[in-house]
């Protein structure tokens, strides 16, 4: 029988709280099985979480009452279930360090709020490596105690078969793999005595009354401190300028020697190929994600990873010399494949539309007979639900209820494939136009978000126009995207 994890933390809830919550909304997935949950009482909210992976809860569940009892900030865990596994913490609300980074209009504009939140952030991280890995139970750590030779080799692994052996480059398996050998024997040289949180970049940096608040460190363990800092200062779509870099490696370092001795030549000589480890991480994660698990998200970053990874060899070369990673690498960031496509300007206008089959399919007033049109209605159905019934494929509890379901997410994957081979034919052949539509039962709901979600993937994507109409709404935008 399947779960449905709103039904089982709703029952978690009454029973903590005495009270059946007034609402149970879906908050966005992640890369993750996990599902979130906001219940609502009143003016009162707090988070449910479902896992089924068991040992990963029960590394979550100690680690937050051992960082809480530190004092460090995190959220408060209130009740669990380990057997069903469910769990419910404190509500750190909506605002991710992430969206304060990506909505600054230009890459080298850093205000003086966002470098403050910044600096206070990588200030706090290294109290979780050293006074929270003090006396941490890291019998729970899944799935290794430490960031040991086999963990590098399974991101290397990773990033070899989800993005070099997919991207249709010629290496050396066997020189390659001996490098692997190489790098690791080299990274372990820098130490495993600190918790590694793993996965610290700013997604995972909530911000309460303007302080900075931490959550999914469930994949933490034993490792060297140069990891999180280059997972958080190189997360891909940051786009830090270098000289703030510098200055928050000196932010965090000057707060590590409060706390440990540290010596900063020998922690900058670990600092950039550890960049380039969590790198490898990143885009093999992309890669699985994006194109085998189809999730248009992780597909739409590989291009910004690889650019990413193009900048880094030209400004902190890798060290050890690594002949056959180093040649992979530089065919890799030349390949066509992940190369920046089609960012010249075209006049090509794309009209993307929202529809209800029952009022009939939009009418094509370009004269070309019309495009694309999506049918919608295999995807779950926020309509049916009495929550969502009045809201539309806009709203925010609407979206995150249909970003939670990976068969939404393979559709639009599927989508977007096939409209950028269509968009990137027409500017070839200078074409004027191309509609696209979506269609669902009420044009309210599915449509919309499906229309949305093409109209910001193409915007981003291409130098072209872009016109949004949703039908049974009579919402119209225009949107022409200048790329640099």
């Amino acid at each position: 029988m399947k779960v449905q994890p709103e039904i089982i933390i709703a029952s978690l809830y009454e029973s903590w709280s005495g009270k059946k919550p007034d609402s149970v909304q879906a908050i966005a997935a992640s890369g993750s099985p996990r599902k979130y949950f906001r219940l609502v009482k009143g003016n009162q909210t707090v988070i449910g979480a479902y896992n089924p992976d068991l040992k990963e809860n029960e590394a979550f569940l100690s680690f937050t009452k051992h960082f809480h009892s530190r004092g460090l900030p995190v959220p408060e865990l209130l009740d669990s279930d380990p057997e069903k596994g469910i769990y419910i913490v404190s509500d750190l609300g909506n605002k991710q360090l992430f969206d304060l980074i990506v909505s600054r209009e230009y890459p080298e504009h850093i205000s003086d709020e966002l470098y403050s939140t910044l600096a206070d952030t990588v200030r706090i991280l290294p109290h979780f490596q050293v006074e929270g890995g003090r006396d941490l139970d890291y019998s729970v750590c899944y799935p290794r105690s430490v960031f040991d030779r086999q963990s590098m080799l399974w991101d290397l692994n990773y990033f070899k078969y989800y993005i070099l052996k997919t991207s249709g480059i010629t290496f050396n398996e066997q020189l390659l793999e001996n490098d692997f050998l190489r790098f690791t024997k080299f990274l372990l040289h820098a130490g495993q005595e600190h918790f590694m949180y793993r996965d610290f970049q700013s997604r995972n940096v909530m911000l309460m009354k303007g302080k900075p608040w931490f959550i999914d460190y469930q994949g933490g363990r034993k490792g060297p401190l140069q990891y999180d800092l280059a997972s958080f200062l190189y997360q891909v779509k940051a786009h830090f300028p270098e000289e703030i870099k510098k200055k928050l490696i000196n932010e965090y370092l000057d707060e590590l020697a409060k706390l440990d001795t540290v010596d900063r030549d020998v922690f900058m000589k670990y600092f950039y190929p550890f960049v380039y480890l969590r790198l490898f991480q990143v885009l093999g994660a992309y890669g699985f994600r994006g194109l085998f698990e189809k999730r248009p998200h992780f597909a739409e970053s590989l291009e910004p990873a690889v650019a990413g990874l193009a900048r880094l060899l030209n400004a902190h070369p890798l060290e050890p010399e690594l002949t056959e990673l180093t040649s992979a690498l530089r065919k890799l960031t030349q390949s066509s494949k992940y190369l920046p496509v089609h960012h010249k300007k075209s006049g090509l206008t794309v009209s993307i539309s929202s529809f209800a089959y029952k009022h009939g399919k939009p009418e094509d007033k370009t004269g070309n007979g019309g495009g694309f049109v999506y049918d919608c209605r295999s995807l779950p159905n926020p309509g049916r639900l009495e929550e969502y019934r009045e809201q539309t494929g806009r709203d925010k509890a609407v979206i995150n209820y249909l970003s939670t379901y990976r068969e939404v997410d393979k559709f639009l994957h599927n989508v977007f494939d096939i409209s950028d081979s269509a968009i990137e034919n027409y500017i070839e052949r200078s074409f004027d136009n191309l509609s696209i539509s979506f269609g669902c039962t009420g044009g309210q709901h599915r449509s919309v978000y499906c229309a949305d979600r093409l109209a910001e993937h193409l915007s981003g994507k291409y130098v072209i126009t872009v016109k949004l109409h949703h039908r049974e709404q009579q919402i119209t935008e225009t949107r022409k995207e200048q790329h640099e």
